[in-house]
């Protein structure tokens, strides 16, 4: 989710909004989260940025992907500011109507961005196991360039209509800067804003939860349990199951709270709880640019191997380099 909903001081919400409240827990407890998510995850970004722009000499699939994982990832961080100033300020938005829908418009664009990749490193990584003689297992990185291509236009043609849209509102003496709240009546671009929020959980989901079932069913038929590659194979889309579950499940369960209550009670009370659960859920949804890292780790020997080597150069420590992580090998 790419940011809180306001702060009002009219609980009836007038005539375009619904039991509108202040959220004086999210503003006090959510700012430190994300303070401390950017801090471990920018740096650890940044680093990942170089290892993939200046040590890797050799392009393969899985490297492309998880190149446009991190950049995806950076640009969503280096947003993650204005929106913590935002929340220091109760919420008051003092950047202007342009930053307002460039910034929810980035942090959109690039959450969204940044499933999708989640998605294709794990898909990569099943046919490469369950289907090795597939054309897709066969991709060159010309092919994985035009795919990268190819998401990257169509999340941003999803998400350009928050560009178009007035997402700046005047609420008494605050400016209001928010893409998810509690319209009467919702915009086209927030409707559109909604349903790409809850489709791009459960269908990625679908998805991962499929390449893990499957891949382990081929470990057992084949008996491969002692198989490097399979067993590779299995701990990098475990590890991005486990962290797109826990960084994206709380906002969505939250979310659907939110719905159901709007529409099934009159209690503002209930109303406004859900609605504060499902902002401070935010800190979840930021804590995977934290965690992605961890996947560049285990889902590329060419990175791990990038990795090893500068921490080697410090001569603080002397790091083992893996035996298939030379810079022309990749898994």
């Amino acid at each position: 989710m790419a940011e809180v909903t306001p702060v009002a001081h009219n609980v009836s919400g007038g005539k375009d909004f619904h039991c509108l409240s202040s959220q004086s827990l999210v503003a006090s407890v959510l700012p430190p989260i994300l303070i401390l998510e950017l801090l471990v995850g920018l740096p650890s970004n940044v680093v990942a940025l170089w290892i993939f722009t200046c040590r890797l000499k050799t392009w393969r699939v899985n490297t492309l992907l998880l190149f446009n994982l991190v950049l995806a990832d950076f640009l969503l961080l280096i947003s993650l500011p204005f929106r913590i100033d935002n929340l220091f300020r109760g919420e008051h938005w003092v950047f202007g109507q342009a930053w307002c829908r460039i910034n929810l418009f980035m942090l959109a664009v690039n959450r969204s961005a940044s499933i999708a990749f989640m998605t294709c490193v794990a898909f990569d990584r099943y046919f490469k196991v369950v289907h090795p003689h597939h054309r897709v297992s066969h991709m060159t990185s010309g092919h994985t360039g035009w795919l990268a291509f190819g998401i990257w236009t169509i999340v941003i043609a999803l998400r350009f209509p928050l560009l178009s849209t007035n997402l700046l509102k005047q609420d008494g003496n605050m400016s209001l800067c928010r893409s998810f709240s509690s319209y009467n009546k919702p915009p086209l671009a927030i409707k559109i804003h909604y349903t790409l929020y809850f489709v791009e959980f459960f269908l990625p989901l679908v998805l991962l939860l499929f390449c893990s079932v499957r891949i382990a069913c081929i470990l057992r038929q084949r008996q491969l349990d002692k198989e490097l590659k399979v067993k590779r194979a299995i701990r990098v889309v475990g590890i991005i199951v486990a962290v797109f579950i826990l960084c994206f499940s709380p906002g969505i369960a939250t979310g659907l709270a939110v719905i159901i209550i709007r529409y099934s009670s009159t209690d503002c009370d209930a109303y406004n709880l859900a609605g504060q659960l499902f902002s401070l859920s935010i800190g979840f949804t930021y804590l995977n640019s934290a965690l992605d890292p961890i996947i560049y780790c285990f889902s590329s020997s060419m990175f791990r191997n990038s990795l090893k080597s500068s921490i080697n150069n410090l001569g603080f420590v002397e790091m083992r380099l893996s035996r298939r992580g030379s810079m022309t090998s990749d898994g």
